[in-house]
């Protein structure tokens, strides 16, 4: 058996609003928002006494979903260090190809997005970047050059 396909990466954030406008920004599309609690999130998540808000993105082509989640109970835990380093074991980004990556990250900084590193060219086929956001949130951008 095989799998049919990636549903979505999940982000636990404590400040969804902000963490909406900062994928909004990005281009993702706000499909819906909810909340969840009960049996099945508490069996699940193996936690008691989830409450937890949720929001639902999808990339423009709708292939793709990004689902936000802000804890409500059980009190969500803040690492001890917020802005990691890259290569923290478990951690990582989330990437994403995109038309022009100068004007991305522009539009990012108001959102509270910086560069992580510098912008590098790969060879002659890519530009690359990660972006910290909002909740220490690594986003990788891809602009294709060719």
């Amino acid at each position: 058996m095989t799998i049919q396909r990636m549903d979505n990466v999940g982000i636990v954030v404590a400040d969804m609003d902000a963490a909406i406008a900062y994928f909004v920004e990005l281009g993702l599309e706000l499909e819906g928002r909810t909340e969840v609690k009960g049996q099945v999130a508490d069996r699940c998540t193996g936690l008691d006494g989830v409450h937890c808000d949720i929001a639902m993105l999808r990339t423009p082509d709708g292939h793709s979903r990004l689902e936000l989640s802000s804890y409500r109970t059980p009190a969500p835990i803040t690492p001890a260090q917020r802005n990691q380093p890259h290569n923290i074991l478990g951690t990582h980004r989330v990437m994403f190809a995109v038309d022009d990556i100068e004007d991305t990250v522009a539009r990012l900084r108001p959102h509270g997005g910086e560069l992580v590193g510098e912008m590098a060219r790969f060879e002659d086929s890519y530009l690359l970047c990660y972006v910290r956001g909002p909740e220490g949130i690594i986003v990788g951008l891809a602009e294709q050059l060719t």
